[in-house]
């Protein structure tokens, strides 16, 4: 079998560092930033710069030639100096959503397959509130997405704007697939003491890199993502199966056999007891502060 041409982008990045090594064993890749560095500063000579936040991306469409798969991580963070702090948020969050645009567009004219999203669990976070005041016991992807920040709000952006492209209301469908990642990094106990609540989302959240790998290899991979009416779009949550998880996983299950190798109460147990509760048992409810968790990717 073909390798698949796949393109990468925010391929310098935390969250591509994860993937990228089974995308490697896998996949012809492409890999694109606005940097070839990683965070720490060393080089990575095999990043594509280019910028595809910008206004006029012509000249990035040779990239998406002969390209099977895009995977899109690229992210535009908020500068200060702009306005003020919520003009400074929403500035680069609605460069984020004409990256997403620009993407599907590109995608579009090189007869890209598929486009694999990276959306975020905040997409839904309003919804949050409820469930840590008990008033709901678990979110699904097929609800409404809402989110009272703006990152939330761009990432809704990214789904809505990716179904009319699936839909094929634009001429040819273009299938997409959204992924809602949770948790994408290791979980300090320490960091969380005095605050439970948090603790337990981050628990729910978390998502180990093989994990991850799988889900996004599964996402490009998996021939039919049709939905019950035809349409090749999917909304899947980035978790682990985390025995604390509040997002359903259930379709990712049916639709691409995700099947997560990891638990959270398992990898952190020894913390967990020291930090969280010795017998396992759920955090008090109170009221939750989305400003306690915008940290999450």
């Amino acid at each position: 079998m073909d390798r698949r041409r796949v393109i990468v982008t925010g391929a310098s990045g935390y969250v591509a560092a994860q993937i990228l090594p089974a995308l490697r064993d896998r996949c012809e890749l492409v890999l694109v930033d606005v940097r070839n560095t990683d965070r720490q500063g060393n080089p990575m000579p095999d990043v594509l710069i280019a910028d595809l936040a910008a206004a006029d991306v012509s000249g990035c469409r040779a990239l998406f030639e002969g390209v099977d798969s895009v995977v899109h991580l690229g992210y535009v963070r908020p500068k200060t100096g702009q306005g003020s702090k919520a003009a400074d948020s929403y500035l680069a969050e609605r460069a984020n959503i004409d990256m997403a645009f620009n993407i599907y567009e590109l995608s579009v004219e090189a007869g890209v397959r598929r486009v694999v999203m990276a959306s975020s669990n905040h997409a839904a976070d309003w919804y949050e509130g409820l469930i840590h005041a008990r008033k709901k016991d678990i979110v699904d992807p097929w609800e409404r997405a809402i989110s009272d920040n703006y990152y939330g709000w761009a990432k809704e952006s990214y789904e809505h704007l990716g179904f009319v492209y699936a839909s094929g209301g634009l001429g040819k469908q273009l299938e997409v697939v959204q992924l809602r990642i949770g948790a994408p990094r290791e979980i300090v106990g320490a960091k969380f003491a005095g605050n439970p609540v948090a603790y337990h989302r981050d628990l729910g959240a978390y998502i180990s890199p093989r994990d991850l790998s799988q889900l996004v290899c599964k996402s490009i991979d998996t021939p039919d993502i049709r939905d019950r009416h035809g349409v090749p779009f999917q909304i899947f949550y980035g978790i682990s199966d985390n025995t604390r998880k509040f997002w359903s996983i259930a379709n990712a299950r049916e639709v691409i056999g995700y099947v997560p190798e990891d638990d959270s109460e398992v990898k952190y147990a020894d913390d967990i007891r020291t930090y969280l509760t010795s017998s396992g048992a759920p955090v008090p409810a109170r009221v939750w502060n989305a400003a306690e968790v915008i940290g999450a990717s």
